[in-house]
């Protein structure tokens, strides 16, 4: 079964220095229907105006992955670690226990645009630890494993039965994926067009996917798509 989220069906906050649309529920927006899917609880399309940002503040029993679209983001915390993240960039923080940081546009004139995607734990009180892989040089035209929970391919491990595939596509690249019996995938996609098994799909829409074996996804412009296999 598959079931389609248009991109403006998403909850919207306009802060002034901060558009966000929310795919889940999240601080203001409340849709008893959106609580999440599965393990996947949030994924924020955030858009920080220059010199604006989020400043110190604390989480924990959270995985929280970051990828950075467009611009620069500035993370500093707790941890001791601090750096500019830039465009095409993936930040993992596993809260755990508690952690503070702060992630602020440190740019005087472009905004920066981010996903912004919190994953709930397989458990409680996890050491907290920080990660960074760059995919901005990733080759177009097939799938690249960012996260996972056994951290195999190279990818981030994270505290969760959870595989975070992204694909950068060029108009007319098709790529395919098959989820294993009871996986269930959430298909975002962040930027571009494209036909997910013939229905199209366009920047900010997104598909829930349960009980699909096979998944075709072909680019009809420029993409960008993150793919959730979850537990």
């Amino acid at each position: 079964m598959t079931r389609i989220h248009r991109a403006d069906e998403r909850g919207h906050a306009q802060h002034g220095w901060l558009d966000s649309f929310h795919s889940f529920s999240f601080a203001d927006y409340h849709d008893p229907r959106r609580m999440g899917f599965r393990s996947l609880r949030v994924l924020n399309d955030d858009l920080v105006l220059p010199g604006r940002g989020f400043g110190m503040h604390p989480h924990r029993d959270m995985e929280i992955v970051t990828y950075n679209l467009r611009g620069s983001l500035e993370h500093r915390d707790s941890l001791g670690n601090g750096r500019v993240i830039s465009a095409g960039e993936v930040q993992y923080m596993a809260a755990g226990t508690g952690v503070q940081h702060s992630e602020m546009n440190p740019s005087n004139s472009e905004a920066v645009r981010l996903l912004q995607i919190w994953i709930l734990p397989d458990h409680h009180g996890a050491k907290p630890r920080y990660a960074e892989r760059s995919m901005a040089a990733a080759a177009t035209g097939c799938w690249h494993l960012v996260a996972s929970k056994t951290g195999r391919a190279d990818s981030m491990a994270i505290n969760q039965d959870a595989d975070l595939w992204l694909a950068k596509l060029r108009a007319g690249d098709r790529v395919t994926h098959h989820p294993a019996p009871g996986r269930g995938v959430w298909l975002q996609v962040a930027e571009g067009k494209l036909a997910l098994n013939g229905t199209a799909l366009r920047e900010g829409d997104a598909a829930e996917i349960t009980d699909e074996t096979a998944l075709e996804i072909t680019a009809t412009a420029a993409a960008q798509v993150l793919l959730f296999d979850l537990h």
